[in-house]
């Protein structure tokens, strides 16, 4: 593993402004999914119920398990979340957000992955979010943790509310890739000279669309591709399990699948008091 104060960019003949460094959101910036955290905000203020942020937790549990994103489930998850949005205003749900990032996200951070970022902004480089999250939201967390700016998934918004739909395919696997490819033509980025750091094998296009690209906190599918192709591998993980619980590698998967799962039974047994 690669240890975050060696992880110099190098000298190159690019201008500095013209290289970005990509960041997937979602166990790479922030431990679990974004948009889970975002439903246990909603939940206490009573805009989810009991068995939405049920079904967001064992989401939830089984991503920290495995490390990926399951594709079924989360579209599941932007479904549910798009439900609670539905008749907003924009302003409203940024406004949500904030609170939420505030309460409950800003500690759920990885402070090597942000030291990372930090590092690329003071070089610099733009950093942007690229994230299968809401925009909203990807927004709120881009603009907390002083970056560039973030694309992410898109709602609908008509006559200034939200319809409850998506405006187009959610910001996921080649969507990334594409996405990246967009904001190197609209903002003069060098790709060949810029960076890309994800946790999951979903965002391999991602990843392989700049010269630098770098695993961080990996899915085994990801650590065989990245140690195959000789990429960097940050996993803090690890140094956080071990540092807070004083667990051993081997018995992370198992705490966090029974976090999860307890989540889900407590918002349940709310319900039925």
């Amino acid at each position: 593993m690669n240890d975050v104060a060696n992880s110099g960019f190098g000298e190159t003949a690019t201008n500095s402004q013209n290289i970005a460094a990509f960041f997937d959101i979602d166990n790479t910036i922030m431990r679990g999914a974004s948009i889970y955290h975002l439903a246990r905000g909603l939940f206490a203020r009573k805009i989810l119920s009991a068995s939405d942020l049920a079904n967001f937790a064992i989401t939830q549990g089984k991503f920290l398990a495995s490390g990926s994103e399951n594709l079924n489930d989360m579209a599941k998850v932007t479904e549910s979340a798009l439900a609670f949005v539905k008749g907003r205003t924009e302003e409203q749900v940024k406004a949500l957000s904030e609170e939420i990032y505030d309460e409950i996200m800003a500690d759920k951070v990885w402070p090597g992955t942000v030291q990372l970022a930090h590092t690329h902004r003071a070089a610099g480089h733009q950093v942007w979010l690229v994230s299968a999250a809401p925009i909203e939201l990807a927004n709120v967390i881009a603009e907390k943790l002083g970056l560039t700016g973030a694309v992410a998934t898109v709602s609908e918004i008509v006559h200034g509310k939200y319809t409850g739909k998506l405006k187009s395919a959610p910001m996921h696997g080649p969507q990334k890739a594409q996405a990246v490819l967009d904001l190197a033509q609209q903002n003069n980025i060098d790709l060949k000279h810029s960076f890309a750091y994800s946790d999951s094998s979903n965002d391999i296009p991602l990843l392989s669309t700049v010269g630098n690209p770098t695993a961080v906190n990996p899915d085994s599918a990801l650590r065989q591709h990245a140690s195959l192709n000789k990429w960097p591998i940050h996993d803090f993980r690890r140094q956080h399990m071990v540092k807070r619980y004083g667990l051993p590698a081997g018995a992370t998967a198992i705490a966090l699948v029974g976090a999860g799962a307890g989540l889900a039974i407590a918002a349940t047994r709310r319900s039925r008091a």
